[in-house]
């Protein structure tokens, strides 16, 4: 560049320093922070809600499982008790079975039970249902009877007396059988039957 005279400089100086002014710089203003803080804000409670909900539906589900199960099995209930109610009924109903009375003796006078026997085949279904439940530690025990002379076979205990429900049970087979009586007996029976402990006793 040509010379330039102090004065000219001095000039040209003086224009460049005035052209740098301080520029001021604007903040933005505060209301784009909070759309922010709140955005997160938002953000934040949503996901707590979804989780909330989550957890919740977990329980429900786990509820209706728990539901789900105890209903299966009050079916399978229902269905036992039903085939148990079916048994009973073709044992009644049926014509080749005579129905024995026994009625109460002394040791219970209000306690009787039913005898189901098939003279052709001997099979016999007691119904215990008039017997008190067992004391813990005893049994009762069903004898069929020959009457002259007097001579007792045990023909099974009725084991398991309250889980029941239906109270009639299958015992032994009894040949010839002219009466059936039962005693309460020590747990797992008497190899002859306990007379003061006769409940009930009923003739063919």
């Amino acid at each position: 560049s040509p010379h330039l005279s102090v004065t000219n400089y001095e000039k040209i100086r003086t224009k460049l320093l005035g052209k740098n002014d301080v520029i001021s710089i604007n903040r933005k203003s505060s209301w784009t922070n909070y759309i922010g803080w709140g955005a997160a804000a938002v953000f934040v409670i949503g996901f707590g809600l979804q989780y909330f909900k989550l957890d919740e539906s977990k329980t429900t589900i786990d509820k209706l499982a728990t539901e789900k199960s105890l209903m299966q099995e009050s079916i399978v209930d229902l269905e036992f008790e039903k085939q148990e109610a079916e048994k009973v009924l073709a044992i009644v109903r049926d014509n080749n079975n005579i129905q024995v009375a026994l009625g109460g003796q002394e040791v219970a006078p209000n306690a009787y039970a039913k005898a189901y026997y098939n003279k052709e085949t001997n099979e016999v279904y007691i119904d215990a249902s008039g017997l008190p439940n067992p004391p813990e530690g005893k049994v009762y025990q069903v004898w069929g009877l020959k009457l002259d002379p007097l001579t007792p076979q045990s023909i099974g205990l009725l084991d398991n007396f309250t889980a029941n429900n239906s109270k009639v049970f299958k015992v032994d087979k009894a040949d010839g059988a002219e009466a059936f009586g039962i005693t309460l007996e020590p747990a797992g029976g008497s190899v002859s039957p306990t007379l003061e402990q006769l409940y009930t006793l009923g003739k063919v």
